[in-house]
């Protein structure tokens, strides 16, 4: 013992910080261990915590989630009008992106797309005339997930819209999508205008009827592996859909030329979509969808199966909870702004678009796309640092979707809301930012995290239920 005296001091902290400076301020050797007690240290939730962990239960409808998750095979199967293929979309009913939210609570971009989807469908002639009918209570509101179905910003899907329909072939399950309006003046960010109204009825009577008779041509259409050979190419599939769009636009063109639609509107649609790196979104968000629809209700996961975000509150679900929502405020994201905007402007974190996250793709991709830090702020290696910890959260790797700059391996997949609780590692989302006020438009981009109040919850009723 008299020996240990003889040597170097070298400490080893663990937690608070000004312990180790304390040490070193000695001069002795101090390594720090950043460390600290799940869930922020609630007794009650870390009870629950603590009673998920290496459950049987818990662990087998893990790997039976994670299982069908990976299994999943979108396949694009048609493009159809939304109130005929969305479940139970019926009468005026609009649908919403992020947990259910009602009319006087909405962000000002919900609240612009919502008039500008009543005046596409002409239950109103004017702004005034649609808040009133809406202040009426003539128009019914759901999210979009309540459908199995997601919707990028403020998310809106009205009855005559066209949308993609994705189906898992492994499965049987199908999930929907509207279509991409491109950048600037868009319903998705709130604006209503004439020019927004014109690019919507044109989407609806030309674009969609062309990409039909394509897809007639093409038939089915994995999108899996397209989605992982534009990983290969620079895409996150997130905000960087540049490569997959390409590669869509590639399998389209042949078909449209031999699917006899008029030479003008086949132009008109390979130039809207050659022009709009995002086309792809809408379908990337419907694929991973589909494929955590596959993995949605096995009783006692904690596999996280949606994330999302309405602008007012981020919520998420788990798949051993079924279609309980678990939510926190938006945060409202800290990332790189247009000139002349700043924090101050924007809206809280808004859209469906987190659920490619939530698939382990985006944000969780990020070290397949460094070049996305331009546009979302940071710097390659703190892309390929989101991914790296994304593991630290999840369940698996998915073999399909394979990152050049992790040795070709999986992209880390399967959130576990236990780890989640117990880390403190957030899941990691980037994404565009609204203006606060609707028609504005985007006015930058980010790198936001997921909210630890939406998991603590999460974990506390699974916990419940499974005592029940």
């Amino acid at each position: 013992m008299s020996s240990l005296f003889d040597r170097e001091l070298r400490v080893v902290n663990v937690g608070i910080a000004s312990f180790a400076d304390a040490i070193r301020q000695s001069g002795a050797h101090a390594t720090q261990v950043e460390w600290a007690p799940p869930a922020q240290g609630d007794r009650a939730t870390g009870a629950a915590l603590a009673a998920l962990v290496n459950h049987p239960r818990v662990e087998a409808a893990n790997a039976k989630a994670f299982s069908a998750y990976s299994a999943a095979m979108p396949v694009l199967e048609g493009i159809g009008t939304a109130r005929n293929c969305i479940p139970r979309m019926a009468g005026r009913m609009l649908l919403h992106a992020g947990p259910p939210i009602e009319w006087k609570r909405m962000c000002g971009p919900m609240q612009g797309a919502i008039v500008g989807a009543i005046l596409y469908e002409r239950w109103a002639r004017g702004e005034k005339e649609a808040r009133a009918l809406v202040a009426g209570g003539k128009v019914r509101f759901a999210p979009c997930h309540h459908h199995d179905a997601v919707g990028p910003m403020a998310g809106i899907i009205s009855p005559s819209m066209p949308v993609w329909i994705v189906r898992n072939s492994a499965g049987g399950n199908r999930a929907y999508s509207n279509l991409n309006e491109g950048l600037g003046k868009v319903l998705r960010f709130g604006a209503n205008g004439p020019e927004v109204l014109a690019r919507l009825n044109w989407m609806r009577d030309s674009l969609a009827p062309t990409l039909g008779a394509a897809l007639k041509v093409l038939g089915p259409l994995e999108l899996k592996p397209l989605m992982a050979q534009a990983l290969h190419m620079g895409d996150e599939v997130h905000n960087r859909n540049a490569a997959a769009s390409g590669l869509l636009l590639k399998r389209l063109v042949p078909a449209i030329l031999k699917s006899g639609v008029p030479a003008a509107e086949a132009a008109a649609a390979c130039e809207f979509i050659a022009g709009n790196d995002h086309f792809f979104l809408n379908l990337s968000m419907a694929a991973s969808k589909a494929m955590l629809d596959a993995a949605a209700n096995v009783p006692g996961a904690s596999m996280v199966s949606v994330m999302c975000r309405n602008g007012v509150e981020f919520g998420i679900r788990l798949s051993g909870t079924g279609a309980k929502w678990f939510t926190a405020p938006a945060p409202v994201v800290d990332g790189l702004y247009f000139p002349g905007y700043s924090k101050a402007d924007a809206a809280g974190d808004l859209g469906d678009s987190a659920i490619t996250e939530t698939a382990g793709l985006g944000g969780f991709a990020m070290a397949a796309a460094p070049a996305i830090v331009k546009f979302v702020g940071g710097t390659p290696a703190d892309a390929l640092g989101h991914t790296l910890a994304m593991g630290h959260i999840t369940l698996g790797r998915n073999s399909a979707f394979t990152l050049p700059a992790l040795n070709f391996g999986g992209t880390p997949a399967g959130i576990d809301a236990r780890n989640v609780v117990d880390t403190g590692i957030l899941p990691v989302i980037n994404t565009g930012i609204a203006h606060k006020q609707a028609g504005i438009g985007q006015i930058g981009a980010g790198v936001t995290r997921a909210p630890l109040a939406c998991f603590t919850h999460a974990i506390r009723a699974l916990a419940q239920g499974l005592k029940e």
